[in-house]
């Protein structure tokens, strides 16, 4: 037996899960095609958002509380900055359904908050440019993760408390044998007792049967230059989504002195053939021309073409919510993916989650919405 666990990409949600496991003692090594804190996947593009009003679902608000307490657990054993508090603006008609389930979420779970109406949004933020009938939702708790950086920092941590990393190297198949688990790679087969399976847009590959229910997408970010950089700053300036439209704006403070990022979601950016290997991360210029324009009309201060663009890759389900859980069909195998471009700001709770499937000691959330056999 090579290992207790095997963890199949050590990635968003494996590096975390790889790091619990090493706290808790459990022999782990982690399979990793390229290295952690790549930005071929979906840890790509310097920084995420993290919110605890959360208008996804309710369901989200208690791992997410818990998720924030581990981000700061992270900071403190790599001796890295990774969460930096400046609070979630979520702008539009307080009418909305969307911006209604923010504040619902936020009372249920009594998450610090504030309502702004429009008067109260132009003085406290000038940086913006606010429609008439705008209120907002400022989630106090919010802020922004350095993704890269915290992908890093978990998979070192777990190497200093006896987790193996192995970078560079492919998971063709995992294969139960026995009572086990072998992967194989390109360079050899390994004996483990139980996998957890993160390989992000590679899901699909390595779990066949979910290729109807998952699919990659490719992604999109840019960053705009702010003339007045001290003004966009985590100190004056929150992370912002803009509800009430089609698709939705966000952004967050600049975290390099002088680049605001911006971004549309939903992206459509289906991969040719689902195959996360043929990800073009070229991106055309004219395709940028509604993120452009919402940099214009809402932030009109910055420069509203792009200085930086950076793609990468993101697994989503048919119902934008993560699977978390047993791989149906097996008692060895617990799957971390699809987590539809809003898992990242989980990923510490998630990890320590799957840790927990593992050891039978994990804390008890309820992962319903999450359930790896909803779709059959």
């Amino acid at each position: 037996m090579d290992a207790e666990v095997a963890v199949i990409g050590v990635g968003s949600m494996g590096s975390m899960a790889l790091w619990q496991l090493a706290r808790a003692g459990v022999g782990a090594i982690g399979f990793e095609q390229w290295s952690p804190g790549h930005d071929q996947s979906a840890a790509g593009g310097e920084s995420r958002i993290f919110r605890t009003a959360y208008q996804e679902g309710t369901a989200y608000v208690p791992l997410l509380l818990r998720a924030h307490d581990l981000w700061r657990e992270l900071e403190a054993e790599s001796g890295i900055d990774l969460f930096t508090a400046c609070g979630c603006l979520m702008i539009g008609p307080l009418e909305h359904a969307d911006l209604r389930r923010v504040l619902t979420s936020a009372q249920t779970y009594r998450v610090p908050h504030q309502v702004l109406d429009h008067r109260e949004l132009t003085e406290r933020y000038p940086q913006f440019r606010f429609r008439t009938g705008d209120s907002a939702v400022l989630d106090q708790r919010a802020g922004v993760v350095r993704s890269e950086f915290a992908v890093a920092a978990a998979a070192r941590r777990a190497e200093e408390l006896g987790a193996a990393v192995l970078s560079g190297t492919r998971v063709r198949a995992v294969e139960p044998a026995g009572s086990g688990i072998v992967v194989r790679t390109d360079g050899r087969d390994y004996r483990v007792g139980q996998a957890i399976l993160a390989p992000g847009p590679w899901l699909h590959r390595l779990v066949p049967s979910l290729a109807p229910y998952v699919r990659p997408k490719k992604e999109v970010l840019s960053w705009y230059l702010a003339p007045r950089p001290a003004a966009y700053g985590p100190q004056r300036f929150p992370v912002f989504v803009r509800y009430g439209q089609d698709p939705h704006v966000f952004g967050m403070p600049t975290l390099d002195g002088g680049s605001v990022k911006v971004g549309l979601w939903p992206q459509d950016g289906e991969l040719p053939d689902r195959d996360p290997d043929r990800l073009d991360r070229t991106v055309a210029p004219g395709s940028l021309a509604a993120t452009n324009a919402a940099v214009a009309r809402f932030l009109p201060e910055l420069i509203p073409t792009p200085v930086r663009i950076s793609a990468y890759m993101d697994a989503y389900t048919k119902d934008d919510h993560g699977l978390v859980g047993r791989l149906p069909g097996t008692e060895n195998v617990i799957l971390l993916g699809g987590f539809s471009g809003h898992g990242f700001k989980l990923a510490p709770v998630i990890g320590e989650i799957a840790a927990g499937m593992i050891t039978g000691a994990g804390p008890d959330f309820d992962l319903s919405h999450l359930r790896p056999d909803r779709f059959k």
